[in-house]
C-alpha cells in the first residue's frame, strides 16, 4: 500500500486533486489539523474515525495538531443543525475539553500531537481583525451552506454569530499554518472555507480530507445527543454491549472504518465479538476486553447475573409493591415496571413473577432481575 492510500484510507473527499501528493513532496513533516468543539463531554467511536486518519499521518512522521475549540464552542458549530446550539458555561467547556483530550489520546500518538486551544488566537482578535476576516468570504458563499439555506427557506432564524463560525474555524488553520485538515463529511464546507481564508492571508491553502460518518446500531448517524453512541470513555461492559447491538449487515462498514480491515471469516457472531473486543481493548486494554466479553456472555447470552451485583434495601411493609421496588432500584417508571412484569421480564431468584404485590419473605435475600441486564441483590434480614 502506498503512502497516499494509507494516509487517505476511507476518505470521501480529498481536495484539491493531487494536493496531498504535492504537500508530501515538500520533504518536511506536515501539520495535520483536526478541530473539535467541546459541545458534549465525550468522543464516540464515530468521531474517532478522523482521529484514526490523524494517527496514520503521525505514524508516517507528521505532526497532528488537535484544535480544542474552547472559543468556538461559545458560538456553537451549526453543521447539520436545524437550530442554533445552546451556549455552554465556561466550567462546562473546560471540563469537556479535558475529557476530550484524554479520550483522543486513546487513538493519537501523544509524542507527535500538538494540542492547541483556539482561544489562544481568537480571543486576541480586535474588532478590526474580525472585520478583515469577514472580508475573506462573501455572504453568498456563507449562505451556500446546506443547513443555513434550509433553515432560511423554512423561516427559521440564523444568527450572525453562526455565520461567523466557519470563518473562525478557518482562522484556526491560519493560526497554526495547517497543511492538511481532517473532518467528517458534515465539515466539508468549513474545511473548504479554511482554504479560501488561508489564501487570503497569504498562506498556501490546506489540503482537505473528509471521512465518512459512522452509522450506528439504530440505523442513524452516531450521535451523542441521540444517545446511539459508543463513547471512548464508557465502561468496558457498556462499550462491549453497545457494539454487540450492531446489525450483521453493518459489520463490513464497521470493520472498514473502525478496525480498518476486512471482516474475519466465519460466523457473524464471532466477527461481532471480535469487533467488540477491538473497541474495548483500544480504550481499556486487552485484559479489559476479555473481562467485558466474559461479562457479556454471562449476563446477556446465558442470562446469568454479573459478578458485581449492586445491593438494595427493601422498603418497609408486607407485601411489597413490586413496580415501586423496580422504580427505586432501576430508575424505571412504575408503568414500565408493570408492563415488564406483565411480559414475564421480572424474575426473583430466577423465577418469573406476575404479581404486582410480592410477600416480603420472597424478596428477603433474593436476587431480582428486570430484563436481561438489570440486577439487584437484597441481603437477607438479620
Amino acid at each position: 500500500m502506498s503512502d497516499i492510500s494509507l494516509l487517505a484510507r476511507n476518505h470521501v473527499e480529498l481536495l484539491p486533486a493531487g494536493g496531498l501528493e504535492a504537500k508530501l513532496k515538500l520533504g518536511r513533516p506536515l501539520r495535520v489539523k483536526l478541530g473539535i468543539d467541546v459541545t458534549s463531554p465525550d468522543i464516540h467511536v464515530g468521531r474517532g474515525i478522523p482521529l484514526q486518519r490523524m494517527r496514520a499521518f503521525q505514524d508516517a512522521g507528521h505532526i497532528g495538531v488537535l484544535i480544542v475549540g474552547d472559543y468556538t464552542t461559545r458560538i456553537g458549530d451549526p453543521s447539520g443543525r436545524s437550530a442554533e446550539r445552546p451556549i455552554l458555561s465556561d466550567a462546562e467547556i473546560d471540563a469537556s475539553a479535558k475529557l476530550y483530550v484524554d479520550q483522543a489520546m486513546q487513538i493519537l500518538d501523544p509524542a507527535r500531537t500538538e494540542i492547541r486551544f483556539n482561544g489562544e488566537w481568537l480571543s486576541k482578535l480586535s474588532f478590526a481583525d474580525v472585520v478583515r476576516l469577514t472580508r475573506t468570504l462573501t455572504v453568498a458563499q456563507l449562505l451556500e451552506r446546506d443547513d443555513f439555506s434550509k433553515r432560511i427557506a423554512a423561516g427559521h432564524p440564523v444568527s450572525v454569530s453562526e455565520l461567523l463560525y466557519p470563518l473562525m474555524q478557518a482562522y484556526d488553520s491560519v493560526a497554526i499554518e495547517a497543511d492538511v485538515e481532517l473532518g467528517g463529511t458534515d465539515q466539508l464546507y468549513n474545511l473548504l472555507a479554511g482554504r479560501t481564508v488561508m489564501e487570503a492571508y497569504g498562506l498556501e491553502p490546506q489540503v482537505v480530507l473528509t471521512t465518512p460518518l459512522l452509522v450506528s446500531f439504530d440505523g442513524s448517524k452516531m450521535s451523542s445527543s441521540i444517545g446511539n453512541n459508543i463513547p471512548l470513555a464508557a465502561a468496558r461492559e457498556e462499550q462491549f454491549g453497545r457494539t454487540m447491538r450492531i446489525p450483521d449487515t453493518m459489520l463490513e462498514d464497521w470493520y472498514r472504518l473502525v478496525v480498518e480491515g476486512p471482516v474475519p471469516a466465519g460466523e457473524a457472531m464471532d466477527a461481532k465479538l471480535a469487533l467488540a473486543r477491538f473497541i474495548v481493548a483500544r480504550s481499556h486494554g486487552a485484559e479489559a476486553a476479555v473481562e467485558a466479553e466474559a461479562h457479556f456472555t454471562r449476563v446477556v447470552r446465558e442470562g446469568g447475573a454479573p459478578e458485581d451485583v449492586p445491593q438494595g434495601v427493601l422498603p418497609d411493609g408486607d407485601p411489597i409493591h413490586l413496580p415501586a421496588l423496580l422504580a427505586a432500584a432501576f430508575g424505571l417508571s412504575t408503568s414500565d415496571a408493570r408492563r415488564m412484569i406483565g411480559q414475564g421480564g421480572v424474575k426473583v431468584d430466577g423465577t418469573a413473577v406476575s404479581s404486582l404485590d410480592v410477600p416480603r419473605a420472597e424478596l428477603d435475600g433474593a436476587l431480582v432481575q428486570a430484563g436481561k441486564r438489570r440486577f439487584v441483590q437484597y441481603p437477607p434480614s438479620s
